[in-house]
């Protein structure tokens, strides 16, 4: 492969909008490295195997994005293998919903350790790469949610708040390193999260879309990838909802 090919690093990159994000860099050739911390290898491998049909160098590797010292050490052979990180996607992210009295220090926790504190480890240990080669995107997967709230996911909620306000903090910092700094904002996405909805939730989530329907993770990909391009160059610190009109 080229060393004028894009490194991309995806997080979350299994399934969902990450194998999304995956596929639509691959369309343009570029290294892809995604993580992932399923409990097996069936999302893993037919990711890959979609990756390989495209004749893209791809690899995924299971990851813990709260481990500060796993992700550390991951970049690190990453920029090694690789030489250098060009695209971060902070796409890695779980749910352990319940109403706020009866939420457990653990879920709250968990689920902004995954969520958030992810995001800034991922982060922390690719602009290593970045600040050296003075250039470098990260685009980081927030949430409607984290704008508007929701009712059992006080937790998730904040993880995708707290997202919005480091994207913009991290953006001042890296502005001048040539570093872009972004965040999408998904509403109600057709993912393997959303299914597991009851009918009735999903009724009322799509009673409150002006478009009337969910979105599909190619819609999320295709802004995170124009992020990420020479088409946006002069954006930073921006969040751009994904919603259907479920936030305005």
């Amino acid at each position: 492969m080229s060393e004028s090919k894009r490194v991309v690093v995806v997080t979350g990159g299994s399934k969902g909008i990450g194998r999304a994000v995956c596929l639509r860099f691959a369309r343009e050739g570029a290294r892809i490295l995604f993580v992932h911390y399923d409990p097996d290898d069936v999302h893993v491998n037919e990711t890959l195997g979609l990756l390989s049909g495209m004749g893209v160098d791809a690899h995924g590797e299971k990851l813990d994005v709260s481990s500060f010292e796993a992700v550390e050490a991951f970049f690190t052979k990453a920029v090694k293998q690789f030489q250098r990180v060009d695209v971060l996607v902070n796409n890695a992210g779980i749910t352990e919903d319940g109403f706020l009295m009866r939420m457990s220090a653990s879920q709250w926790d968990r689920v902004l350790a995954v969520n958030l504190t992810g995001v800034f480890n991922c982060t922390r240990a690719a602009i290593k790469s970045m600040v050296k080669e003075r250039k470098g995107k990260i685009i980081n997967i927030s949430s409607v949610v984290g704008q508007i709230g929701n009712i059992g996911q006080c937790n998730y909620a904040a993880s995708k708040a707290g997202i919005l306000g480091l994207t913009k903090s991290i953006a001042r910092e890296l502005a001048s390193r040539g570093i872009a700094v972004n965040a999408v904002a998904p509403g109600f996405i057709n993912t393997e999260m959303t299914e597991k909805l009851r009918e009735k939730v999903k009724e009322s989530f799509l009673a409150q879309i002006p478009m009337g329907r969910m979105g599909e993770p190619e819609e999320v990909a295709e802004t995170v990838y124009w992020l990420a391009s020479d088409s946006a160059t002069y954006i930073t610190g921006q969040v751009i909802h994904i919603s259907g009109g479920l936030f305005m």
